[in-house]
C-alpha cells in the first residue's frame, strides 16, 4: 500500500486516539494536531510518547482550527515536513449547551466556529492539492446528534448537521477527480466524557440503543479507515452513522 500522510483533527481524545492507532495500522503516515496552548501541548506530548510505547509513531503540532490562516500554516508545516495530506479526517469538535431560550450568542458562535466552520478551514488548505493528485480522502466526524437533534443542544446539533451537506457538495467536486468525502455520525460511544454522565441518565441512555451497550472508540476508527482506503473510490457523499441502532435515518 502506497503511504499516505493522514491529518486527524483533535487527535488525542479516545475516539481520535482510536483513528490514529487504526490508520497507522493501515499503513498511514499520521499527523495529530492539538490545541495551541501549553497545557495541551504538554498533554499531546505526553499523549505522543503513549502511542509511542503503544507502537505507534504519531508526529503532533498545535492548531486552532478556528483559525484559517493558521490551518493554512498547519497544513504547510505538515507537507513541508512529511509530504502531501492524502487523508483527512476532522475530527476536532466541542460543545457548550445550553436550551436555546438561555443560549448566549458566544456559545453559538463558539460552537459553530470548532464544529462547523473548522470543516471550511481545514478542506480548503488540502482539497485542490488531493484533485491535482488524484487522490484524496476525507472524512468529517458529525454525530447522531445531528440527525436527530437533541435538547439544549441547537448549536451542537446545527453543525453536525451542516456537515452533511459540505460534505455532499464537496464529494461532487471531487468525484472526476479520485476524491472522496465522507461523514461519520458516532452515537453514544465509551469514553470518558461519556462516563462522566450520571449513571441514572447514562444507564436510560444505554437502554435506548437497541444493540444494548455504548459503542467503542475502535468502532468509529473501523468506520474512519473503511473510508479512507485506497480501493474506497467508490464511495463518496455518504454518511456512515455508528450507532448501535439508535437512529436509524
Amino acid at each position: 500500500m502506497t503511504n499516505r500522510i493522514a491529518v486527524v483533527t483533535g487527535a488525542t481524545g479516545g475516539l481520535g486516539t482510536s483513528m490514529c492507532k487504526a490508520l497507522a495500522n493501515q499503513g498511514r503516515s499520521v499527523v495529530a494536531s492539538h490545541l495551541p496552548d501549553q497545557k495541551s501541548t504538554d498533554e499531546a506530548l505526553t499523549w505522543q510518547e503513549m502511542m509511542r510505547k503503544d507502537g505507534v509513531e504519531v508526529a503532533v503540532y498545535p492548531l486552532d482550527v478556528t483559525s484559517f490562516e493558521d490551518c493554512q500554516s498547519f497544513i504547510s508545516l505538515v507537507e513541508d515536513n512529511h509530504g502531501p495530506v492524502d487523508i483527512l479526517v476532522n475530527n476536532a469538535g466541542i460543545t457548550n449547551d445550553a436550551p436555546l431560550k438561555k443560549m448566549q450568542p458566544e456559545q453559538w458562535n463558539q460552537v459553530i466556529n470548532v464544529n462547523l466552520n473548522s470543516m471550511f478551514n481545514m478542506c480548503r488548505q488540502v482539497f485542490e492539492g488531493m484533485c491535482e493528485r488524484g487522490f484524496g480522502r476525507i472524512v468529517n466526524i458529525s454525530s447522531l446528534n445531528g440527525e436527530k437533534g437533541q435538547f439544549g443542544q441547537s448549536n451542537y446539533a446545527a453543525t453536525k448537521a451542516g456537515i452533511y451537506g459540505f460534505t455532499k457538495s464537496i464529494a461532487l467536486e471531487g468525484a472526476r477527480k479520485g476524491v472522496t468525502a465522507n461523514s461519520v455520525s458516532p452515537g453514544y460511544i465509551d469514553t470518558p466524557m461519556v462516563r462522566k454522565v450520571p449513571e441514572k441518565v447514562l444507564h436510560s441512555i444505554i437502554e435506548g440503543i437497541p444493540v444494548g451497550r455504548l459503542g467503542k472508540p475502535v468502532d468509529i476508527a473501523r468506520a474512519v479507515v473503511f473510508l479512507t482506503a485506497d480501493d474506497a473510490g467508490f464511495v463518496t457523499g455518504t454518511n456512515l452513522s455508528v450507532n448501535g441502532g439508535q437512529y436509524m435515518s
